[in-house]
Protein backbone atom coordinates (compact mmCIF):
# COMPACT_ATOMS: atom_id res chain seq x y z
CA UNK A 1 0.00 0.00 0.00
CA UNK A 2 1.52 3.30 -1.13
CA UNK A 3 1.68 6.29 1.19
CA UNK A 4 2.04 9.85 -0.01
CA UNK A 5 3.48 13.02 1.43
CA UNK A 6 1.42 16.18 1.77
CA UNK A 7 0.77 17.83 -1.64
CA UNK A 8 2.57 21.06 -2.42
CA UNK A 9 0.74 24.38 -2.26
CA UNK A 10 -1.47 25.05 -5.25
CA UNK A 11 -0.22 27.62 -7.76
CA UNK A 12 -2.41 30.41 -9.07
CA UNK A 13 -3.99 30.29 -12.48
CA UNK A 14 -6.36 33.25 -12.70
CA UNK A 15 -8.95 32.70 -10.00
CA UNK A 16 -8.38 28.94 -9.87
CA UNK A 17 -5.41 26.58 -10.26
CA UNK A 18 -7.35 24.66 -12.92
CA UNK A 19 -8.15 26.34 -16.27
CA UNK A 20 -11.91 26.62 -16.84
CA UNK A 21 -13.06 26.62 -20.47
CA UNK A 22 -16.50 27.64 -21.76
CA UNK A 23 -16.74 25.51 -24.91
CA UNK A 24 -19.95 27.25 -26.00
CA UNK A 25 -17.70 30.22 -26.84
CA UNK A 26 -15.71 29.71 -30.09
CA UNK A 27 -13.17 32.24 -28.84
CA UNK A 28 -12.15 29.78 -26.10
CA UNK A 29 -10.01 27.84 -28.60
CA UNK A 30 -6.82 29.68 -27.64
CA UNK A 31 -7.53 29.15 -23.95
CA UNK A 32 -7.81 25.39 -24.58
CA UNK A 33 -4.47 25.36 -26.42
CA UNK A 34 -2.80 27.24 -23.57
CA UNK A 35 -4.29 24.86 -20.99
CA UNK A 36 -3.00 21.87 -22.99
CA UNK A 37 0.47 23.42 -23.15
CA UNK A 38 0.71 24.58 -19.53
CA UNK A 39 -1.28 21.95 -17.65
CA UNK A 40 -2.33 19.16 -20.02
CA UNK A 41 -5.61 19.47 -18.16
CA UNK A 42 -8.69 21.72 -18.06
CA UNK A 43 -12.29 21.92 -16.87
CA UNK A 44 -15.12 22.32 -19.36
CA UNK A 45 -18.37 24.19 -18.67
CA UNK A 46 -21.44 24.84 -20.84
CA UNK A 47 -20.79 21.46 -22.43
CA UNK A 48 -24.34 20.56 -23.45
CA UNK A 49 -24.35 17.07 -21.89
CA UNK A 50 -27.63 16.44 -20.09
CA UNK A 51 -27.29 16.67 -16.31
CA UNK A 52 -30.26 14.29 -15.98
CA UNK A 53 -28.47 11.69 -18.11
CA UNK A 54 -25.32 12.03 -16.00
CA UNK A 55 -27.35 11.66 -12.81
CA UNK A 56 -29.10 8.51 -14.06
CA UNK A 57 -25.81 6.88 -15.05
CA UNK A 58 -24.24 7.71 -11.70
CA UNK A 59 -27.23 6.25 -9.84
CA UNK A 60 -27.07 3.06 -11.88
CA UNK A 61 -23.32 2.80 -11.30
CA UNK A 62 -23.83 3.17 -7.54
CA UNK A 63 -26.46 0.41 -7.66
CA UNK A 64 -24.07 -1.88 -9.49
CA UNK A 65 -21.15 -1.29 -7.13
CA UNK A 66 -23.50 -1.87 -4.18
CA UNK A 67 -24.19 -5.44 -5.35
CA UNK A 68 -22.59 -8.37 -3.51
CA UNK A 69 -19.09 -9.05 -4.80
CA UNK A 70 -20.16 -12.51 -5.96
CA UNK A 71 -22.58 -10.89 -8.42
CA UNK A 72 -20.12 -8.25 -9.61
CA UNK A 73 -17.35 -10.75 -10.26
CA UNK A 74 -19.61 -12.56 -12.73
CA UNK A 75 -18.63 -9.73 -15.08
CA UNK A 76 -14.90 -10.07 -14.39
CA UNK A 77 -12.46 -10.46 -17.26
CA UNK A 78 -9.37 -8.85 -18.75
CA UNK A 79 -9.25 -6.33 -20.26
CA UNK A 80 -12.99 -5.68 -20.10
CA UNK A 81 -15.51 -6.16 -17.34
CA UNK A 82 -15.37 -5.85 -13.55
CA UNK A 83 -12.17 -5.54 -11.58
CA UNK A 84 -11.22 -4.84 -7.97
CA UNK A 85 -7.93 -3.63 -6.47
CA UNK A 86 -5.76 -4.97 -9.30
CA UNK A 87 -5.10 -2.41 -12.05
CA UNK A 88 -3.77 -4.06 -15.19
CA UNK A 89 -1.64 -7.21 -15.19
CA UNK A 90 1.66 -5.92 -13.84
CA UNK A 91 1.26 -5.66 -10.10
CA UNK A 92 -0.39 -2.24 -9.70
CA UNK A 93 -3.11 -2.11 -7.04
CA UNK A 94 -5.37 0.58 -5.64
CA UNK A 95 -8.30 1.22 -3.33
CA UNK A 96 -10.74 0.94 -6.24
CA UNK A 97 -13.22 -1.26 -8.06
CA UNK A 98 -14.25 -0.61 -11.63
CA UNK A 99 -16.09 -1.52 -14.81
CA UNK A 100 -14.12 -1.20 -18.06
CA UNK A 101 -15.89 -1.36 -21.42
CA UNK A 102 -15.34 -0.69 -25.10
CA UNK A 103 -17.05 2.68 -25.67
CA UNK A 104 -18.31 1.53 -29.09
CA UNK A 105 -19.91 -1.55 -27.62
CA UNK A 106 -23.51 -2.39 -28.38
CA UNK A 107 -24.66 -1.92 -24.80
CA UNK A 108 -27.85 -3.81 -25.60
CA UNK A 109 -25.80 -7.00 -25.25
CA UNK A 110 -24.45 -6.09 -21.80
CA UNK A 111 -26.11 -7.99 -18.89
CA UNK A 112 -27.18 -4.81 -17.07
CA UNK A 113 -30.69 -3.53 -16.33
CA UNK A 114 -32.26 -1.66 -19.24
CA UNK A 115 -31.94 1.74 -17.57
CA UNK A 116 -28.21 1.17 -17.05
CA UNK A 117 -27.69 0.01 -20.65
CA UNK A 118 -29.57 2.97 -22.10
CA UNK A 119 -27.71 5.45 -19.88
CA UNK A 120 -24.35 3.97 -20.91
CA UNK A 121 -25.23 4.24 -24.59
CA UNK A 122 -26.60 7.79 -24.39
CA UNK A 123 -23.77 9.02 -22.17
CA UNK A 124 -20.94 7.69 -24.35
CA UNK A 125 -22.65 9.11 -27.46
CA UNK A 126 -23.00 12.56 -25.85
CA UNK A 127 -19.47 12.63 -24.48
CA UNK A 128 -18.04 11.47 -27.80
CA UNK A 129 -19.81 14.38 -29.53
CA UNK A 130 -18.45 16.83 -26.93
CA UNK A 131 -14.95 15.37 -27.28
CA UNK A 132 -14.96 15.81 -31.05
CA UNK A 133 -16.10 19.43 -30.59
CA UNK A 134 -13.23 20.11 -28.18
CA UNK A 135 -10.70 18.48 -30.52
CA UNK A 136 -11.95 20.68 -33.37
CA UNK A 137 -11.55 23.74 -31.15
CA UNK A 138 -7.99 22.60 -30.52
CA UNK A 139 -7.21 22.32 -34.24
CA UNK A 140 -8.68 25.80 -34.75
CA UNK A 141 -6.52 27.12 -31.90
CA UNK A 142 -3.41 25.51 -33.40
CA UNK A 143 -4.14 27.07 -36.78
CA UNK A 144 -4.59 23.72 -38.54
CA UNK A 145 -6.63 24.22 -41.71
CA UNK A 146 -8.35 20.82 -41.75
CA UNK A 147 -10.66 21.16 -38.76
CA UNK A 148 -11.29 17.43 -38.32
CA UNK A 149 -7.57 16.52 -38.25
CA UNK A 150 -7.85 15.31 -34.65
CA UNK A 151 -11.57 14.62 -34.28
CA UNK A 152 -11.64 12.18 -37.22
CA UNK A 153 -9.17 9.98 -35.32
CA UNK A 154 -11.77 9.24 -32.62
CA UNK A 155 -15.13 9.72 -34.37
CA UNK A 156 -15.50 6.49 -36.34
CA UNK A 157 -17.30 3.43 -35.00
CA UNK A 158 -14.13 1.32 -35.35
CA UNK A 159 -12.07 3.41 -32.93
CA UNK A 160 -10.56 1.84 -29.85
CA UNK A 161 -12.17 4.21 -27.35
CA UNK A 162 -12.82 2.96 -23.81
CA UNK A 163 -15.25 3.82 -21.05
CA UNK A 164 -14.50 3.20 -17.39
CA UNK A 165 -16.58 3.53 -14.23
CA UNK A 166 -14.48 3.74 -11.06
CA UNK A 167 -15.74 3.37 -7.50
CA UNK A 168 -13.50 4.33 -4.58
CA UNK A 169 -15.17 3.13 -1.34
CA UNK A 170 -14.52 4.96 1.94
CA UNK A 171 -11.13 3.79 3.16
CA UNK A 172 -10.91 2.94 6.88
CA UNK A 173 -7.14 2.39 6.61
CA UNK A 174 -6.58 6.15 6.46
CA UNK A 175 -7.58 6.46 10.12
CA UNK A 176 -5.64 3.45 11.32
CA UNK A 177 -2.69 4.10 13.58
CA UNK A 178 -0.63 1.73 11.44
CA UNK A 179 -0.91 4.15 8.54
CA UNK A 180 -0.21 7.25 10.58
CA UNK A 181 -3.27 9.00 9.16
CA UNK A 182 -1.54 9.45 5.80
CA UNK A 183 -3.04 9.18 2.32
CA UNK A 184 -3.89 5.88 0.65
CA UNK A 185 -3.62 5.48 -3.12
CA UNK A 186 -6.95 4.93 -4.85
CA UNK A 187 -5.42 4.86 -8.33
CA UNK A 188 -1.66 5.26 -8.78
CA UNK A 189 0.07 8.00 -10.74
CA UNK A 190 0.00 7.55 -14.50
CA UNK A 191 -0.66 9.18 -17.84
CA UNK A 192 -3.39 8.00 -20.20
CA UNK A 193 -2.11 6.50 -23.47
CA UNK A 194 -4.99 7.54 -25.76
CA UNK A 195 -5.52 10.91 -27.48
CA UNK A 196 -7.68 12.67 -24.91
CA UNK A 197 -9.71 11.51 -21.91
CA UNK A 198 -12.82 13.02 -20.38
CA UNK A 199 -13.58 12.69 -16.69
CA UNK A 200 -16.66 13.38 -14.63
CA UNK A 201 -17.00 12.49 -10.94
CA UNK A 202 -19.44 12.90 -8.08
CA UNK A 203 -19.01 15.52 -5.37
CA UNK A 204 -16.09 13.76 -3.65
CA UNK A 205 -12.53 14.99 -4.10
CA UNK A 206 -9.47 12.80 -4.60
CA UNK A 207 -8.12 13.54 -8.08
CA UNK A 208 -4.70 15.18 -8.28
CA UNK A 209 -2.57 16.27 -11.23
CA UNK A 210 1.18 16.69 -11.44
CA UNK A 211 2.54 20.04 -12.61
CA UNK A 212 5.60 20.54 -14.78
CA UNK A 213 7.63 21.32 -11.64
CA UNK A 214 6.65 17.83 -10.35
CA UNK A 215 4.44 19.20 -7.54
CA UNK A 216 0.94 17.79 -7.11
CA UNK A 217 -2.27 19.81 -6.83
CA UNK A 218 -5.76 18.64 -5.90
CA UNK A 219 -8.56 19.12 -8.40
CA UNK A 220 -11.69 20.53 -6.70
CA UNK A 221 -14.67 18.26 -7.39
CA UNK A 222 -17.39 19.66 -9.64
CA UNK A 223 -20.07 17.13 -10.63
CA UNK A 224 -21.64 19.55 -13.12
CA UNK A 225 -18.48 19.88 -15.24
CA UNK A 226 -16.13 17.68 -17.24
CA UNK A 227 -12.35 17.51 -16.97
CA UNK A 228 -10.14 16.85 -20.00
CA UNK A 229 -6.71 15.18 -19.86
CA UNK A 230 -4.16 15.42 -22.65
CA UNK A 231 -3.01 11.85 -23.31
CA UNK A 232 0.27 10.39 -24.60
CA UNK A 233 -0.84 10.12 -28.24
CA UNK A 234 -1.87 13.79 -28.36
CA UNK A 235 1.52 14.75 -26.93
CA UNK A 236 3.12 12.91 -29.86
CA UNK A 237 0.71 14.36 -32.44
CA UNK A 238 1.64 17.88 -31.27
CA UNK A 239 5.35 16.93 -31.15
CA UNK A 240 5.55 17.60 -27.42
CA UNK A 241 3.81 20.98 -27.51
CA UNK A 242 0.96 19.55 -25.44
CA UNK A 243 1.82 17.67 -22.25
CA UNK A 244 0.28 14.35 -21.30
CA UNK A 245 -0.64 15.02 -17.70
CA UNK A 246 0.35 12.63 -14.92
CA UNK A 247 -2.51 12.17 -12.45
CA UNK A 248 -3.59 10.01 -9.50
CA UNK A 249 -6.50 9.51 -7.12
CA UNK A 250 -6.32 9.46 -3.32
CA UNK A 251 -8.80 7.44 -1.28
CA UNK A 252 -11.23 9.21 1.03
CA UNK A 253 -11.76 8.11 4.63
CA UNK A 254 -15.45 9.07 4.84
CA UNK A 255 -17.08 9.30 1.41
CA UNK A 256 -17.16 7.12 -1.66
CA UNK A 257 -16.11 8.54 -5.01
CA UNK A 258 -17.62 7.53 -8.35
CA UNK A 259 -15.95 8.66 -11.57
CA UNK A 260 -16.71 8.13 -15.24
CA UNK A 261 -13.89 8.33 -17.78
CA UNK A 262 -14.20 8.32 -21.55
CA UNK A 263 -10.87 7.49 -23.19
CA UNK A 264 -10.95 8.75 -26.79
CA UNK A 265 -8.63 6.50 -28.75
CA UNK A 266 -7.99 5.91 -32.47
CA UNK A 267 -8.41 2.70 -34.44
CA UNK A 268 -5.85 -0.02 -33.79
CA UNK A 269 -4.23 0.49 -37.20
CA UNK A 270 -4.00 4.28 -36.93
CA UNK A 271 -0.45 5.56 -37.27
CA UNK A 272 0.60 8.12 -34.64
CA UNK A 273 3.35 10.63 -35.41
CA UNK A 274 3.89 14.38 -35.06
CA UNK A 275 1.57 16.25 -37.43
CA UNK A 276 3.60 17.56 -40.35
CA UNK A 277 1.67 20.84 -40.27
CA UNK A 278 3.09 21.53 -36.80
CA UNK A 279 6.77 20.96 -37.63
CA UNK A 280 8.98 22.50 -40.32
CA UNK A 281 10.73 19.30 -41.32
CA UNK A 282 10.91 15.66 -40.33
CA UNK A 283 14.22 16.15 -38.54
CA UNK A 284 12.39 18.22 -35.91
CA UNK A 285 10.14 15.31 -35.03
CA UNK A 286 10.72 14.21 -31.42
CA UNK A 287 9.03 10.81 -31.75
CA UNK A 288 9.20 7.71 -33.88
CA UNK A 289 6.00 6.82 -35.68
CA UNK A 290 3.95 3.95 -34.22
CA UNK A 291 0.53 2.43 -34.61
CA UNK A 292 -2.01 2.74 -31.85
CA UNK A 293 -1.98 -1.06 -31.53
CA UNK A 294 1.80 -1.02 -30.94
CA UNK A 295 1.54 1.69 -28.32
CA UNK A 296 -1.46 0.09 -26.62
CA UNK A 297 0.41 -3.22 -26.31
CA UNK A 298 3.41 -1.38 -24.89
CA UNK A 299 1.17 0.37 -22.34
CA UNK A 300 -0.52 -2.90 -21.37
CA UNK A 301 2.89 -4.43 -20.61
CA UNK A 302 4.07 -1.53 -18.44
CA UNK A 303 3.53 -0.39 -14.87
CA UNK A 304 1.20 2.55 -14.22
CA UNK A 305 3.98 4.99 -13.37
CA UNK A 306 6.25 4.06 -16.29
CA UNK A 307 7.15 6.70 -18.89
CA UNK A 308 5.68 4.83 -21.83
CA UNK A 309 6.71 7.41 -24.42
CA UNK A 310 10.39 7.13 -23.58
CA UNK A 311 11.05 4.18 -25.91
CA UNK A 312 9.45 6.06 -28.81
CA UNK A 313 11.48 9.25 -28.42
CA UNK A 314 14.04 9.92 -31.12
CA UNK A 315 17.68 10.19 -30.16
CA UNK A 316 19.02 13.75 -30.41
CA UNK A 317 20.92 14.42 -33.63
CA UNK A 318 24.63 14.90 -32.98
CA UNK A 319 25.98 17.56 -35.34
CA UNK A 320 29.62 17.09 -34.32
Amino acid sequence: MAVLSKPAAEPKFGFSPIPVIDISDPESKQAIVKACEDFGFFKVINHGVSSELVSVLEQEAVKFFSLPKSEKTQLAGYPFGYGSREIGRNGDVGWVEYLLMNANLDFGSVPFPGIFRNALSEYTTSVKKMTCHVLEMITDGLGIKQRDTLSKLVSDSNTDSMFRLNHYPPCPLINKNTNGGKNVIGFGEHTDPQIISVLRSNNTSGLQICLTDTSWISVPSDPSSFFFNVCDSLQVLTNGRFKSVKHRVLANSRKSRVSMIYFAGPSLTQRIAPLTCLIDNEEESLYEEFTWSEYKNSADNSRLSDNRLQQFKKEPVNDS
